[in-house]
């Protein structure tokens, strides 16, 4: 449920999910290397989860690493894998500090062990923080996550903890990585590009789409506050037909 920020004089969305696009044309512009821009892109991403918070978003997803980009040169998916090392090192630090609830999304099976080891610590030590709920999506792909969501309720079904009369949109809901986070109100992609890249298909079916020109590592509150302006202007039915 929308939020009214006072001081904007707007309403604020619950749930702001983010494609981070743009980190490697954004070093190509310095003449600097695609991990420099990898880098402060991570930079960025602090200073958007704070941002976000004091405007009133209450969750705030970002997509880091998909399913699909393993097919990357190995040198950047190898900076990009130590860039992560070190950020769930840090966030850790700071989520109790923030008050910060975070949770990962995708499949952990596929990281290494010292990675999956830093996200349940980082998972347990936030899970009773109370402040901005955080969701990081690493290893993820929205189809990956809907077959792996079918095959645990799959499993369920034949073990007989549920009945295929049981399945509604709630019960598939239910056994996505997304569960018990409400679908995102928007969903921003910066540097232009105008598509979903795999992110959340299910839970976007009525989200607002917003695809500003600004390159992730330059994304701030002037450009978060510019998305939600935008959004403000959105008229949301799903699927009825407008009042008079």
């Amino acid at each position: 449920m929308d939020t009214y920020n006072e001081e904007l004089g707007m309403r604020v969305p619950e749930h702001i999910a983010i494609i981070l696009d743009g980190n490697g044309r954004w070093a190509k512009k310095r003449l600097m290397p695609r991990n420099y821009g990898h880098m402060q892109g991570s930079k960025a991403v602090e200073l958007v989860c704070e941002e976000a918070y004091n405007i009133g978003v209450k969750y705030l997803t970002v997509y880091a690493f998909s399913t699909e980009n393993w097919q990357r040169p190995s040198d950047e998916v190898q900076a990009i894998m130590k860039l992560l090392r070190n950020y769930l090192k840090d966030c850790i630090k700071t989520t109790s500090k923030n008050n910060m609830k975070v949770r990962i999304l995708g499949d952990k099976a596929g990281l290494d062990d010292d990675i999956r080891e830093q996200i349940d610590k980082l998972e347990k030590e936030s899970s009773k923080n109370t402040g901005l709920n955080f969701q990081i999506a690493i290893n993820y792909g929205s189809r990956d996550e809907m077959v792996r969501a079918m095959r645990r309720m799959s499993a369920d079904i034949a073990s007989g903890i549920i009945k295929e009369s049981d399945i509604t949109e709630e019960t598939f809901s239910s056994y996505l990585d997304t569960r018990g986070i409400p679908d995102p109100d928007m969903i921003i992609r910066t540097s232009g590009e105008q598509r979903l890249s795999n992110f959340l298909m299910w839970q976007s079916a009525y989200s607002e789409f917003y695809f500003p020109e600004v390159l992730w590592p330059d994304f701030n509150r002037k450009e978060l506050v510019k998305a939600i302006e935008a959004y403000n202007k959105r008229d949301r039915r799903y699927g009825k037909v407008k009042e008079k």
